[in-house]
Order: structure tokens, then C-alpha cells, then sequence
């Protein structure tokens, strides 16, 4: 089911849509013949992961000076200038123009870059894959763009605003990963908590979901992106208590604990509304599990208001963090509002990410001696439907569901030993 590593490659930086995009990519490249070739499908969220993708560019033309570099993603299509500006970079593709076939052909050759007005775009383009490299999750796009402006994000600004993928095309791609053999998809945007506001009849994210697993009988598991907790809908809720194909586990867009700096981000939740939304899918769903996004030294944020942030971890039970350091992006009102000191930011990262791996240990302590079932993402390694990392005593089949019991645990992942041959 894993398809082998070969050139055209593709290297990946930043979210689960750049990763279903990224094999759209693949695809287009090794149709268009371009086998010498390296695509970096780039992420703008911060500063440091721009950076990392022009290290890796000047890195990778070091150690292969004669292969083709194709640069793409959300840093391009902010600041194409940038990377068509480096010797190094053969093309620049919009991430419009990246999901085109005709971009990728060699009558474009001498073209450097292709970069259209995303803001302009309306519909979310068909594409059919048929798998992921190194994956044995799908990640499927049901979303794209962002209507909202939260005042430290940058990210609307390489995608444009909020268009849904129509609810027959989703199950159509998910029915077609099923029959390669994937168990599990992932389903995912940049702002899924909005979809369908934009097709006919307005269907909600709860609605969709309802319908795509009627339509995707033999789909075992379904898994959501991150959720913005102000417009969670009711069916959605409803079906996390009722239907066990939706895993138990929900990441949530949080960003702070603070009701000052969550206005001043211009978020749509305050902290009081993370914790009602968690204790309410908690008693329907008690076994469930929450992550979240939580930004550290948003400017203004003061030692009292990142201890807010702090306490929000335990009053809404946290489980998995996902932490950044408040990175300026340009053109973005933060970048403008009055900064944080860089080592107090760096500072209080450290501290919540801390405080993660005390939440994550605490649960994995509560999991030992229970019965999971693991997706295996590796020959021995996978994860509970909690999203809880295992590792198995033998070896698996990658892509396969197995029963397992849980024997040890640590900081950083569970020890389990089959118990049930693979579903």
C-alpha cells in the first residue's frame, strides 16, 4: 500500500493539506516526465519554518547540483519573490498553479514562475489520488482558505478565503483510497470547521460527516483536523457521542487561555467556551482525548495572562500539545501590536510544551494494562484510535488495524503486545 520513495520527490513542510497536495504534485510531475526533479512544497506559519525550507533548497542544490528544484506552498505563494529570486530555484509555482498538470510540462520550461491572485479563487479543484508515500493514514481535503483574519495568522493570504469540496467528490476520494487499502483518513483544510457555507444548502461539517460515512461503508476509521471550538455544530457533537468509526480524539484551535489575548488575536471562543466544549463531547464521549494549538508570547501577553494559558490546560484537560512561539509575520496587525522579548517567548514554549509531556504522561500511565487497536504506520510501530503512540513487541503488517494489550508505558509512547490478528 505504501508506495517506495522515488524521484520525482516531494518534500513536504508544515499541515496535513500540504501533504494531500503534495502527492496531487507527485502525480503531476511524474506525468509530465519530470523524473530529475525535487518539488519543496513550502509553509509560511512562521518565520523558522520559511527558513528551514530555504536551508533546505540551498542544501539540496549542493549535493545534487544537476536535479531540477520546483518550490511551491504557502511561503511561495505569499512571497514568490523570495524563492524566485534564488539561484537555486529552478520554478515557482502559486498554490493555485501547483495542482495543474500544464505547469509541470516542458513547454513551460522557461517560464521561472507561475503565481496567480489566490484571493480570486472559488472552487476547490477535482483530484483522485491514490495513496500517500511513507503514510498509512489518507489525508483528504475537504476545505480550503480561511474567511477569518485572527490577527497573527498570515495563512489566508496563501490560500485565500473559505471554499468546501462537495460531499460526493470527498466520499468519492475516500472510497477510492479505502480500495488501495487504507483504513483510516484524516480529513482536513485549513479551516474544516467552516466547511460547506459555501455550497448549496449550506450543509454543516456534522452533516457532512453523516452523510460521507454512509457513503463510505467500508471506511474503519475517520479522523478530523484541527476544529476551531467557536462554531463546532451540534450534529457534529452528536455523532462524536454515537458513531465509533469517528475516533475519539479531537484537536482543537485554541491558541490561548487568556480572554484579553484571545480578543486581542481576534479568536471567536474564549477560554470559558474550550472548557464547556470539552466537558460537553466528555460526557457523551468519556474516553475521548483533546489536543490543542496554543501560541506562547503573543505580543502584550504578560506572566499573569501566559498562566492563564497554563491553567486552561488542566481546567479543560489537555492531553496533546501542539506549541509555538509567537513568530511576527508580515503584514499581520500583531506584527504591529507591542512584542514579547524573543527568549520570553522561547521561555514559555518550553514551559507549556513541559506541561504537555506531563498531561501526555499522565495519560499513558491511565492506558496501561487496557486493550487498543492500533493502526500500524510501521513495521512495529502505530497508533490507538486516542492517537496515543505504541510501539508493538513484533512486527505488523503497515496499514493493518490490530488489537493489542498495553503492558508499558514511558514519557513518550505505550508498549504493546498482540493479543488479535489484524481486522
Amino acid at each position: 500500500m505504501t508506495k517506495k520513495k522515488t524521484l520525482p520527490e516531494v518534500i513536504t513542510f508544515g499541515c496535513r493539506l500540504n501533504a494531500f497536495e503534495s502527492e496531487i504534485m507527485r502525480d503531476h510531475a511524474k506525468a509530465a516526465g519530470l523524473n530529475d526533479t525535487v518539488i519543496f512544497n513550502t509553509c509560511a506559519v512562521t518565520s523558522e519554518a520559511e527558513r528551514q525550507a530555504r536551508s533546505q533548497i540551498r542544501k539540496f542544490r549542493r549535493d545534487h547540483p544537476n536535479t531540477k528544484i520546483i518550490v511551491s506552498g504557502c511561503a511561495a505563494q505569499i512571497t514568490p519573490e523570495d524563492y524566485k529570486s534564488m539561484p537555486e530555484v529552478d520554478l515557482v509555482l502559486g498554490n493555485e498553479e501547483k495542482l495543474k498538470l500544464e505547469n509541470y510540462l516542458p513547454t513551460r520550461s522557461k517560464v521561472k514562475s507561475q503565481i496567480s491572485d489566490i484571493m480570486k479563487a472559488t472552487k476547490v479543484p477535482r483530484h483522485l489520488i491514490s495513496g500517500f508515500e511513507a503514510h498509512s493514514r489518507a489525508f483528504v481535503q475537504i476545505q480550503q482558505g480561511c474567511n477569518h483574519r485572527c490577527t497573527f495568522c498570515i495563512i489566508p493570504y496563501g490560500r485565500g478565503n473559505s471554499r468546501s469540496v462537495p460531499i460526493q467528490q470527498i466520499a468519492d476520494q475516500i472510497n477510492h483510497l479505502v480500495n488501495q487499502g487504507y483504513l483510516e483518513a484524516v480529513l482536513t483544510g485549513v479551516d474544516i470547521s467552516s466547511y460547506g457555507q459555501d455550497l448549496p444548502g449550506k450543509p454543516t461539517l456534522g452533516q457532512m460527516i453523516r452523510r460521507l460515512l454512509a457513503l463510505a461503508p467500508d471506511l474503519k476509521r475517520l479522523r478530523l483536523s484541527s476544529l476551531d471550538p467557536a462554531v463546532i455544530d451540534g450534529e457534529l457533537i452528536d455523532l462524536i457521542g454515537c458513531e465509533p468509526r469517528l475516533m475519539p480524539h479531537l484537536h482543537l484551535s485554541v491558541q490561548a487561555g487568556s480572554d484579553l489575548i484571545l480578543k486581542r488575536m481576534k479568536r471567536r471562543h474564549n477560554k470559558q467556551d474550550v472548557i464547556n466544549l470539552c466537558a460537553q463531547i466528555r460526557k457523551i464521549r468519556p474516553n475521548i482525548v483533546f489536543g490543542a494549538d496554543l501560541i506562547a508570547g503573543f505580543p502584550t501577553e504578560t506572566e499573569p495572562l501566559f498562566k492563564e494559558t497554563l491553567e486552561l490546560i488542566d481546567d479543560a484537560g489537555l492531553t496533546y500539545l501542539h506549541v509555538f512561539p509567537y513568530s511576527p509575520r508580515p503584514e499581520t496587525p500583531a506584527a504591529n501590536m507591542p512584542q514579547v522579548k524573543q527568549q520570553t517567548r522561547k521561555n514559555r514554549a518550553a514551559t507549556l510544551r513541559q506541561k504537555g509531556e506531563r498531561t501526555k504522561a499522565n495519560y499513558f500511565k491511565t492506558l496501561n494494562g487496557q486493550t487498543a487497536k492500533i493502526l500500524v504506520e510501521r513495521q512495529n510501530q502505530g497508533y490507538t484510535e486516542t492517537y496515543a503512540p505504541v510501539r508493538l513487541t513484533n512486527n505488523q503488517q503497515q496499514g493493518t488495524i490490530v488489537s493489542a494489550l498495553i503492558t508499558k508505558f514511558s514519557d513518550q509512547y505505550l508498549t504493546a503486545e498482540l493479543i488479535a490478528t489484524p481486522i
